[in-house]
């Protein structure tokens, strides 16, 4: 686990996700994607989702009509900025309080807006420029948000993906991508600084595809399997999330490196699955599930 001061674990994942809290409360949230056919209407929505646990919801984007949906439904909501909008939200603090001021203050608090997430695996998207802008564009979306005295209500981050380690297996080896360096500790730091989630996309299914042994689909699937030994914690995983999961909160905080700037906590996504994850820290890990997957590290 990053070694933030702020120790709240919050894992999410896609379509129907358990969202663990290190020290005390669960929760269930989705993640709500809009690329699909014969979608009910919003207001349907968010009163199915009134009528299960689900007590978070993640959006890809800032849509006035889902968000206006969840008013009043106690909900929690995660909004994200698209990855075109980071040049302008770095160079222009006035372009970041226009976008709170369009997508947040007509909304909140009936709107149970708690995160803005700025951009979508931007680091591992080979755009050295949008990179290099994501940290100043997080800095004035806060800024923004705490003009309008919300920074201590609503958190920003950014979300990853698992290409950003260097290193997952076994979990209790887990480690950043050495050519991140500088860049990364920023986002860890201003997550840090900030109370914010670290938020990271783990994708069971690639891990599969790269893995040649012959009980990995069943690992990867939740399906029964023999589980894998992490030799220096001596816990048995059952299947790739909880393993990827806690590959992320082994991993310690990433040196500095030769190019690069920015720091964070941890957050992960999938856009459609169902599945429940709990890891009893002490030498079994189990979960059931059954596709994508967001999680969420504070």
């Amino acid at each position: 686990m990053v070694v933030l001061p702020y120790t709240v674990a919050f894992l999410l994942l896609s379509s129907l996700q358990t969202v663990k809290i290190a020290n005390s409360q669960s929760f269930i949230g989705i993640n709500y994607g809009q690329v699909a056919d014969n979608l009910p209407p919003p207001p349907s929505t968010a009163k199915l989702l009134q009528s299960t646990s689900i007590q978070k919801v993640r959006l890809y984007g800032s849509d006035p009509a889902i968000i206006k949906a969840f008013a009043n439904t106690g909900i929690g909501i995660a909004i994200g900025t698209a990855n075109g909008d980071i040049p302008g939200l770095a160079s222009d603090p006035n372009f970041a309080k226009s976008w709170i001021n369009k997508n947040v203050l007509p909304f909140y608090p009936a709107s149970n807006i708690t995160l803005i997430t700025v951009g979508n695996e931007v680091m591992t998207s080979n755009d050295q420029n949008l990179m290099n802008k994501l940290l100043p564009a997080m800095q004035n979306v806060q800024n923004a948000l705490n003009d309008a005295s919300l920074g201590d209500k609503i958190k920003v981050s950014t979300v990853h993906s698992m290409g950003v380690l260097k290193q997952s297996e076994p979990p209790s080896s887990g480690s950043f991508d050495p050519s991140y360096g500088d860049l990364m500790k920023g986002l860890l730091e201003f997550n840090s600084a900030n109370g914010s989630p670290f938020a990271i996309n783990p994708y069971p299914y690639f891990a599969y595809r790269s893995d040649t042994r012959p009980e990995t689909l069943a690992f990867c699937l939740f399906q029964p399997n023999a589980g894998r030994m992490d030799g220096n914690t001596k816990i048995k995983y059952m299947n790739m999330f909880d393993a990827q999961t806690e590959s992320l909160e082994a991993t310690p905080q990433p040196p500095p490196a030769t190019a690069a700037t920015a720091t964070s906590t941890i957050t992960s996504n999938n856009d459609s699955s169902t599945s429940t994850s709990t890891s009893t820290g002490t030498g079994t890990s189990t979960s059931t599930s059954s596709s994508t997957n967001t999680i969420t590290i504070n």
